[in-house]
């Protein structure tokens, strides 16, 4: 059985350059599964959160 990975909203904003609040405002619209130990200890796994990121055209002209 793999053992799950999991980051502090902190730590997935500080590797991805997304803020913590943008973050909050994707768990809260669906779109970023989380998980929570207790009241306030959210985390995620960091193929979900790269996984919210997608290239944009501009990037793909840029080729």
């Amino acid at each position: 059985m793999e053992l799950q990975r999991y980051e502090s909203l902190a730590q997935a904003a500080e590797r991805t350059g997304i803020s913590r609040k943008t973050l909050r405002r994707r768990i809260a619209s669906g779109q970023l599964p989380a998980f929570s130990s207790g009241r306030r200890i959210l985390r995620v796994r960091p193929e979900d959160v790269d996984a919210m990121l997608r290239r944009s055209g501009s990037a793909d002209r840029a080729r």
